[in-house]
């Protein structure tokens, strides 16, 4: 009877796996917030309740076989026939038949989240231990992923220093961010609201704490919300665009309270004389700041090893002039 049901659902199903429009979940999986959702939980259901369904089935007939079967006193087991040719077509057919339809059904899912379409709205993402910076056309950059509903985004993915992996668990979207080259992930939003991004690969000491927020705008709020952050970052001065600069790039490692971390704290830092492990010094000036930032293993402070990945290409000669003021501002 179950197995009826199961071809019969495959029958109606054949190339229709269902798209989620709507938020859904259940106990295994999330809320579903993204067009291709659907599809992924529909397979992911369907192969959940298949394994169940054979486990069952095995172990019930393996109980009732061992009960019927059991070696009595005085019977002696009839010989058995070498192979039955109908069963053997049956229990190979039917299996056969359910992986090629999963097959079927994944590979066409694979092929749709690897497909973006034309219209989609690019955003670059850079990774690095341990924050996310999701960078827009108009030069807007956040720290968290800020998207338009019903609309499609194509993310741009690279990694500064060590593998991590882009997790949307909502969206049932994953790619990882490799050093030295670009990968590419899509998607269409249809929720409104607020949703967990998570690096799902290990990526060091701090890797659980490299959470982001996706926002996902109505209608119209996107366009009102890359507006104002462009107006907002426009008009900070020097040593605040430089605060927020940091905040993506540079919190995780280095503090601005006096606590050593991966790296040196910058409270205080300026007009400092550093030593270094090659016995070297210098002055903490503009030039300092600039080659920690652009050649960070070229010399190393005394007192902590080479973990810092270099910032060339990912922040400009206007960037660095921003946290150059910033560390300046902390006396």
């Amino acid at each position: 009877m179950m197995l009826g049901n199961l071809l019969a659902a495959l029958a109606q199903r054949a190339g229709l796996a269902q798209r989620a429009e709507a938020p859904g979940g259940n106990f295994w999986l999330p809320e579903r917030a993204s067009t291709v959702a659907g599809d992924v939980d529909y397979l992911f259901n369907f192969i959940l309740y298949v394994s169940l369904f054979f486990f069952a089935l095995i172990v019930v007939l393996m109980v009732v076989f061992v009960v019927r079967y059991r070696r009595r006193p005085g019977v002696e087991p009839p010989p058995s026939r070498s192979h039955n040719t109908a069963l053997e077509l049956l229990w190979s057919g039917i299996p056969l038949l359910i992986v090629v339809y999963i097959f079927y059904v994944g590979f066409r899912t694979y092929m749709d989240m690897r497909t973006p379409p034309r219209e989609s709205y690019e955003i670059n993402v850079i990774a690095g231990q341990w924050d996310w910076t999701f960078k827009y056309p108009n030069g807007v950059v956040s720290s968290d992923l800020h998207v338009p509903v019903d609309q499609p985004v194509r993310l741009v993915l690279s990694s500064r220093d060590v593998i991590h992996s882009l997790f949307i668990p909502q969206f049932r979207v994953k790619m990882d961010a490799v050093p030295g080259r670009y990968n590419k992930v899509w998607f269409k939003a249809v929720t409104p609201g607020e949703f967990d991004l998570w690096c799902a690969e290990y990526c060091g000491t701090k890797h659980s704490d490299m959470l982001a927020q996706v926002v996902v705008h109505t209608a119209g709020d996107f366009e009102a919300w890359l507006a104002g952050r462009q107006k907002y970052l426009s008009d900070l001065p020097p040593a605040e665009l430089g605060r927020e600069i940091y905040r993506r790039n540079c919190a995780s490692c280095h503090s601005t309270d006096g606590r050593a971390g991966t790296g040196p704290t910058f409270q205080g830092i300026w007009g400092e004389t550093h030593r270094f492990t090659d016995g070297s010094t210098q002055l903490v000036d503009e030039n300092y700041v600039r080659e920690s930032i652009l050649e960070p293993s070229k010399r190393i402070r005394e007192g902590y090893t080479g973990q810092m990945q270099t910032f060339k290409g990912v922040l400009s000669d206007d960037d660095i002039a921003h946290i150059i003021a910033f560390i300046q501002s902390l006396k």
